[in-house]
């Protein structure tokens, strides 16, 4: 194997293929998202897998924006109420237990937005707020994402870090925030 020519050939597709996605993506779900996070009083976040780890990171960012911002898995989340925003990010829309959350959640009238590259699937379909990524996912069934030569939902996984970077910058500039605002709230014991 020339592994010089095979590691051009995948980083070179790697990379179109998360411009397709970047072209394809609606901004208006964008923004949606964008002003229910800066309207919330709370903000909690929740998604499996390695779609969590990229959830996990986007909970982190947004904290550091300087919203109150839960980790849903974590046990020291609070309860959920009026005027707070739960995140779920469900690749395939299909995740049973995820269903089970945003059931739990409509009853305490919290918002629900639900990040997916299946909006036609029940967990999208029970959100007040859909982010339609465009990405080749897990057991997806859409035929408008961007199909990948990756392994699984290796590009949807790495399309939502890239995404959530793009959208945490964006909101820094629409809260007015600084950098070093944001890393003044950053953890300060490691």
């Amino acid at each position: 194997m020339d592994i010089k020519a095979v590691y051009e050939v995948l980083y070179r597709n790697v990379i179109e293929e998360h411009s397709q996605v970047f072209e394809a993506q609606n901004l208006e779900d964008i923004e949606k998202l964008m002003t229910a996070i800066m309207n919330a009083k709370r903000v909690f976040i929740v998604g499996a897998g390695r779609e969590g780890i990229a959830a996990r990171s986007f909970a982190m960012r947004v904290m550091h924006l300087g919203k109150e911002t839960h980790w849903l898995w974590d046990d020291t989340a609070p309860g959920m109420r009026a005027g707070d925003l739960f995140i779920a990010v469900n690749g395939s829309g299909k995740i049973g237990h995820i269903d089970y959350l945003l059931d739990r959640a409509h009853l305490t009238g919290t918002e629900i937005a639900v990040v997916t590259g299946a909006p036609s699937e029940r967990t999208p379909s029970m959100a007040d707020i859909t982010v339609f990524v465009p990405a080749c996912v897990y057991k997806g069934t859409d035929k408008r994402v961007v199909n990948s030569t990756q392994p699984m939902g290796n590009l949807f996984e790495q399309h939502l870090f890239l995404l959530f970077d793009i959208i945490v910058m964006m909101l820094e500039k629409e809260m007015n925030l600084s950098h070093d605002q944001m890393e003044a709230r950053h953890r300060n014991i490691e």
